[in-house]
């Protein structure tokens, strides 16, 4: 069962940047993750001078610091693969589904109440 008809002489538009940022963002991904994650290392490694309560407080702070980060990070990149997916898919060709054939008329037909 074919839903989709390709629509006769639509022709698809040439990939231009939406290609390359697509494939770009898995490296974006990583990198987003791991950057934040080397500070909470670097900081559980290396923590400030204070007591061990004040310490543990740094480590819970910068815990929350960076996995607030990383979850924007991911946001961010799923949003711009989603817009990405949508312009490769709005580049494609042209495919109808129903089609709704109009009346040809000159003058608009009186509606029904």
């Amino acid at each position: 069962m074919n839903l989709l008809r390709r629509l006769p002489g639509s022709q698809p538009q040439p990939p231009g940047m939406e290609r390359k940022v697509f494939r770009m963002l898995p490296s974006a991904l990583m990198a987003g993750t791991v950057l934040p994650g080397l500070y909470a290392v670097i900081v559980r490694a290396f923590p400030d001078p204070g007591t061990a309560e004040e310490i543990a407080r740094q480590i819970q702070l910068t815990d929350f610091l960076v996995l607030g980060t990383i979850l924007f990070h991911w946001a961010l990149v799923l949003t711009v693969a989603i817009f990405c997916v949508i312009v490769i898919l709005m580049k494609g060709p042209t495919y109808v589904a129903d089609p709704y054939e109009l009346p040809d008329a000159d003058q608009p037909r009186d509606s029904d109440p």
